[in-house]
């Protein structure tokens, strides 16, 4: 059997567009691609993201580009990834597309038909596969010769100890629909990460208080399972809290959430990630982490690419797992 591909030699250059503060960078670094440029809107996540990363990261308004995109010229990459702000499809928000934000994913598939990189890599939430911006967005890249697979994955299948949902589109262009499910299927764990998994006892609790957005909805969890949806916000356990029959633990006197450090190792921040604590609020560390792409998530589709990449020069891949398509996991 011949050696696995030397990665350096694959020439893997990626720019992050909607980097926040570096999930999705970091997991494709890890992969072995060289993130060469990011771009992001909002200060706070830019300033964190600088402290990780020597490539440059640039505060652009991609919601104003009235349709130029020639900056994204200057840099000579071979994939662009990113994740276009999801609130307006997100089970946590007003769930209305037509509020603004919805309309970069247009704006990224734009960028992408304008340069065409040979790979993208977009990220949103589950709910977006039922979009209308999704259906625009599949017509742009269809249009521009991408062919592309489409997947709803379950972080917790990836090495993430979350339950979190997210839509993946990976764009191979002159490919061919659905090439890439394969190679994202057959690594799947069979069973989800739970937190005790990732992180063994190093949280010093058997519990803790997520709090739900509705009350007919459970609060406490074990860290034998995964974590719920690591969301933009962390409330207190309130002293009226009522217990809920699917509560992990009864005992709620000794109870508290997660802090917002733990949230991030939920998200696979290593532990040395620096998020300047000092020069920033609590409310927006909660949200650029709660925002944030699993570091997990991002290295497991970046590796998923890589191996499409070396199968097409060892042809002795063969996948084991059945291709489970887009509309399996609606």
């Amino acid at each position: 059997m011949q050696s696995p591909i030397n990665k350096k030699l694959l020439n893997l250059k990626a720019i992050d567009i909607f980097a926040g503060c570096g999930g999705l960078s970091l997991g494709f670094q890890n992969a072995g691609f060289k993130i060469i440029a990011a771009f992001d809107n909002w200060e706070p996540a830019i300033k964190v993201y600088k402290k990780k990363f020597h490539h440059p990261i640039y505060n652009y308004d991609l919601s104003s580009l009235n349709y130029d995109y020639s900056i994204f010229k200057n840099f000579d990459c071979n994939i662009v990834i990113g994740g276009p702000p999801c609130q307006d499809f997100s089970s946590a928000g007003k769930r209305n597309e037509n509020l603004g934000r919805g309309d970069l994913s247009i704006v990224f598939a734009k960028i992408i038909a304008f340069i065409k990189p040979q790979w993208f890599v977009m990220e949103n939430v589950e709910r977006y596969k039922k979009s209308e911006k999704r259906s625009q967005v599949i017509d742009i890249f269809k249009s521009n010769n991408y062919g592309l697979s489409e997947i709803i994955i379950k972080a917790s299948l990836c090495g993430v100890p979350q339950n979190r949902k997210r839509y993946i589109c990976v764009g191979k262009l002159n490919g061919e629909d659905d090439e890439l499910l394969p190679y994202i299927n057959k690594n799947l764990s069979e069973k989800p990460m739970s937190v005790r998994d990732y992180l063994g006892d190093t949280l010093g609790i058997e519990y803790y208080y997520r709090h739900p957005r509705t009350y007919a909805r459970r609060g406490i969890f074990s860290i034998d399972e995964p974590s719920p949806t690591i969301r933009g916000v962390n409330r207190p356990i309130p002293k009226t809290y009522k217990l809920h029959k699917a509560d992990a633990c009864y005992f709620i006197e000794k109870i508290r959430p997660l802090t917002t450090i733990e949230r991030s190792y939920i998200q696979t921040f290593p532990q040395d990630f620096d998020f300047d604590l000092e020069n920033q609020s609590k409310t927006d560390l909660e949200q650029m982490i709660g925002n944030a792409v699993p570091v997990k998530l991002g290295e497991f589709v970046a590796n998923s690419i890589i191996e499409y990449i070396e199968s097409k020069a060892t042809p002795q891949f063969e996948p084991k797992q059945l291709v489970l398509n887009f509309a399996d996991n609606q």
